[in-house]
């Protein structure tokens, strides 16, 4: 779990909550010790500025180079895109998964809200909490949108690559997290 700024300590719980031994990463040498990562939301600038100080930007993009299976919710959606339409200048992103995305693009904090939401594969929607949400402007052909809200995609996965515009660890609903591991099972068994 990157621990850097934002919900990390929630996705902890409800990783913790399914089985998974989660821990907290701050440094180069915890992040050795992961098999996976997720990035939580937050502030995508602050985390942005906090990868860099903390030295952990380039051994995250070097993990993610060798298919090191990762989550990314809200900013962690951000940080993980190809491209970030209207961040600052100095702002660096991953490319992990081909998606182009714009900050806070569902609105202001008093714009928050949650939707029932559909997923590819679940048997009943899930209860999705999106506050200042990205959006995803452009979907590679690569990636695999698992679903939308008002046609715009909002969970999307490419390889060992998952994000979510919103933030499953405010819910009950532990699937996604789930669904992320199933992730990790997949990637492991094609190596």
């Amino acid at each position: 779990m990157l621990a850097l700024q934002g919900a990390f300590a929630s996705h902890i719980q409800a990783l913790r909550s399914i089985g998974v031994a989660a821990v907290e990463v701050r440094t180069p040498a915890q992040l050795e010790d992961v098999d996976a990562l997720v990035m939580p939301g937050g502030e995508s600038t602050t985390m942005s500025f906090l990868l860099e100080s903390n030295a952990l930007f380039d051994p995250i993009a070097q993990r993610l180079n060798q298919a090191m299976p990762v989550f990314g919710t809200c900013a962690g959606m951000i940080l993980l895109a190809k491209q970030i339409l209207d961040g600052r200048n100095d702002q660096r992103c991953f490319g992990a998964i081909d998606i182009d995305v714009r900050r806070n693009a569902f609105g202001r904090q008093v714009d928050s809200f949650e939707a029932d939401l559909n997923v590819a594969g679940f048997d009943h929607p899930i209860d999705a909490v999106f506050i200042r949400a990205p959006q995803v402007d452009r979907v590679g052909d690569s990636v695999t949108v698992l679903a939308e809200i008002d046609g715009r995609p909002v969970l999307c996965r490419q390889g060992s690559t998952m994000v979510a515009a919103f933030h499953p660890e405010l819910s009950d609903d532990r699937r996604l997290h789930q669904l992320f591991l199933d992730v990790i099972a997949e990637e492991r068994s094609n190596t």
